[in-house]
């Protein structure tokens, strides 16, 4: 269970103020269609993820620990400066066209993710626990806390929220976890 909430929390508060948060954002100021856009994220979500689990997965069984938990921590670290940048994406490009706003959706989130700190972090989380399900459900939980409430809420609160402040808290809890791997420590909470 511990591989999902450790999952599920990672993503969702390294997602806050990312550029597929803000592609969710501008998807659903654009098309006004929040139910296909949501399920677009879940489907790519879930695609991408899967592949990012099965790469950490197959990252353990050729890794020794020691590398791997160098490797795990200084991701961590690297994704907590990561965070601390904000994310820029701009509208240009991204038409519905004859498709339809879910596939839309789809392709571009999937693309988007690909890279990307919460695909990474995908990849981390495979390597550190065992059980690919609970990593994979985790964060794409994760992603979906984040960006559904992008989606219903639009341009509406997108100008007010602290985006700002959530990336410094995020980046807080990656380097955290950086420093705990890699002095060993709390082995059991990671």
């Amino acid at each position: 269970m511990e591989a999902f909430l450790v999952s599920t929390l990672a993503v969702a508060v390294g997602e806050i103020g990312d550029k597929t948060q803000l592609l969710a954002l501008l998807l659903a100021a654009r098309y006004k269609k929040p139910i296909p856009i949501v399920l677009g994220i879940l489907v790519a979500t879930l695609a991408n993820h899967a592949l990012a689990g099965l790469l950490g997965q197959w990252v353990v069984s050729h890794i020794s620990s020691d590398l791997l938990r160098w490797g795990l921590g200084l991701s961590f670290l690297a994704i907590a400066a990561w965070t601390i940048k904000p994310d820029e994406i701009g509208d240009e490009g991204i038409n519905e066209g004859r498709y339809g706003v879910f596939l839309l959706t789809c392709v571009t989130f999937f693309l988007a993710e690909i890279g990307d700190k919460t695909q990474l972090a995908t990849v981390a989380l495979a390597a550190k626990y065992s059980n690919l399900t609970l990593v994979i459900a985790g964060t794409t939980l994760g992603m979906m806390i984040a960006d559904v409430p992008a989606v219903f809420l639009g341009k509406i609160a997108a100008p007010n929220f602290p985006f700002h402040i959530v990336r410094w808290i995020a980046a807080a809890v990656f380097a955290v976890l950086g420093v705990l791997v890699l002095l060993g420590i709390g082995e059991k909470f990671l």
